[in-house]
């Protein structure tokens, strides 16, 4: 049975339209680029051809991917959704005992991941640290290093996803 994949409604729309786009304008683009290539003669030492079929192949292992992710997508309905505890569409505030600064990350399904931007998978050794959480209460992570960091809970609202 396939993993079920949490998501917002916004994340699952952005994979479609990815996955749409590359079946129906990346594939033709890919077509006329190989058609292009083919027209030089030589396949055998035709770096253009090599690099367009390459490329196809990239192409058809995401949508795969993409198609297997949406099959699998479990929308999470933000309206029914408890800020008791920290879960996949919550926007927590955190701090790590012993430091001033204070954190702020949306819990997402891990095809949503952006740390950089502040949306840290439910998968990861935060984010599932911090699942079922409530206001007040330390989720210790364990490192790749060994070591252990607390951190508290200070927050938890819906995400503005």
């Amino acid at each position: 049975m396939a993993q079920e994949i949490k998501m917002s409604a916004a994340g699952l729309k952005a994979m479609q339209e990815e996955l749409e786009y590359l079946k129906t304008v990346r594939r033709k683009e890919l077509a006329e680029e190989i058609k292009e290539a083919r027209s030089h003669g030589d396949l055998s030492e035709n770096s253009e051809y090599d690099e367009a079929k390459n490329t196809q192949g990239l192409v058809e292992n995401r949508i795969t991917e993409l198609e297997q992710m949406v099959k699998n997508a479990v929308v999470i309905d933000e309206s029914e959704l408890s800020v008791e505890n920290v879960s996949v569409g919550t926007h927590v505030t955190i701090q790590m005992e012993g430091e001033d600064e204070v954190e702020e990350y949306d819990i997402v399904g891990r095809t949503e991941a952006d740390p950089l931007n502040g949306k840290i998978s439910d998968e990861s050794p935060v984010g599932h640290a911090l699942l079922e959480k409530a206001v007040g209460d330390t989720a210790e992570v364990l490192l790749p290093t060994g070591h252990t960091v607390n951190y508290k809970v200070l927050g938890i609202t819906h995400s503005a996803n």
